[in-house]
């Protein structure tokens, strides 16, 4: 199915089939000037070490501790994680009016590289492929500990997006629970499985590398797209070809070619706009406590806030806080522009 014009240019809702929630698309309004709040991009960093880092080797980090001289990838508990393993058991219940639960979890930090010069988009595919083999590790550690209900792993790129120090890292947040965005996509694929006794994913993996409008780039083992349902302008959905639950569960080739598309896509993004593009990447795999969940497909969301420019950035403000998300680019015209990007 070819979508219509009339929803190509057009306002209409499309369905996230993994959230079952929708967004509106509002394709005529790219065509308002824009009048709103720019930004300036961050200037990367060009020096391999800075003194004053608390992320590079050898520097003493914010909580005190000192970094050893590693040379490939560094994970570390964080110093201020928003969790903590022994947090008191407490909890509130009011006439299901007010209701709060201790949570207790694990953060860590993932340092990338050494040099603090990098981004994933200027670092070897074999470099990435260290990352990604860190990360399945990891995810294997944390999702075994007793009381862990789920492990999200998490890159926020660039000080638009929060991130407080330019060195190459990502987080791990490891929660008792499994939290919203998670909780809601794995019940949604759940829904799909039972419906249809097929992978939501795998199926949905199956109709755009069949249509090829969403595509934006795949190699053997990985395919990247605009998903149908995207809310960001530039979004991206990062699927595995085969069928799997998590990052642990993914063969050498597999990581390697991984790591090959992350290379691709964050390379891409830095020639779509100015480098370094800025955005939260992050996987949802399989909720930790040993179920077995057939339904679950590992993925990754790339989630960049840029709307027309490297100065542009897109904000939930209005109906989208009160109504549903809403976009203007369609994800067709962005996974267009973002093919150009990759082919440069």
């Amino acid at each position: 199915m070819t979508l219509p014009e009339a929803l190509r240019a057009h306002p209409h809702r499309r369905l996230n089939p993994l959230t079952r929630e929708w967004v509106l698309v509002s394709p005529h309004r790219t065509l308002r000037p824009w009048q709103g709040q720019t930004d300036s991009p961050a200037i990367p960093a060009r020096e391999p070490y800075d003194p004053a880092c608390y992320l590079c080797p050898g520097n003493a980090r914010a909580g005190g501790q000192r970094n050893p001289a590693y040379t490939s990838t560094f994970v570390f508990d964080n110093d201020f994680p928003a969790l903590y393993p022994d947090a008191p058991p407490a909890e509130v219940s009011e006439g299901g009016l007010l209701a709060a639960r201790a949570e207790r979890g694990v953060c860590r930090v993932v340092c990338f590289s050494p040099d603090h010069s990098l981004t994933l988009s200027r670092m070897s595919d074999e470099a990435i492929g260290r990352v990604v083999d860190t990360w399945a590790a990891q995810f294997a550690e944390l999702a075994a500990l007793p009381g862990i209900g789920a492990v999200q792993i998490f890159e926020n790129r660039g000080a638009m997006m929060g991130a407080s120090n330019p060195h190459p890292h990502g987080q791990i947040w490891a929660t008792e629970t499994v939290p919203g965005e998670l909780a809601k996509e794995v019940d949604g694929q759940r829904g799909y499985f039972e419906a249809r006794g097929h992978c939501l994913l795998c199926d949905y993996a199956a109709l755009e590398l069949e249509r090829a409008e969403r595509l934006v780039c795949r190699n053997a083992h990985f395919a990247a797209v605009v998903p149908f349902w995207a809310v960001w302008p530039f979004e991206l959905l990062v699927l595995p070809l085969r069928h799997t639950a998590g990052l642990d569960e993914l063969a050498a080739p597999e990581r390697a070619a991984l790591a090959a598309l992350l290379g691709r896509i964050t390379r891409g993004y830095d020639r779509l706009f100015e480098a370094p593009f800025p955005y939260t990447m992050g996987f949802h795999q399989r909720p930790a406590g040993g179920a077995v969940h057939p339904y679950v497909h590992l993925h990754a969301h790339f989630y960049p806030p840029l709307l027309r420019s490297s100065a542009v950035r897109k904000f939930m403000v209005g109906f989208e806080l009160l109504g549903n998300p809403q976009r203007d680019i369609t994800p067709e015209a962005a996974a267009a522009r973002l093919r150009e990007a990759l082919a440069r």
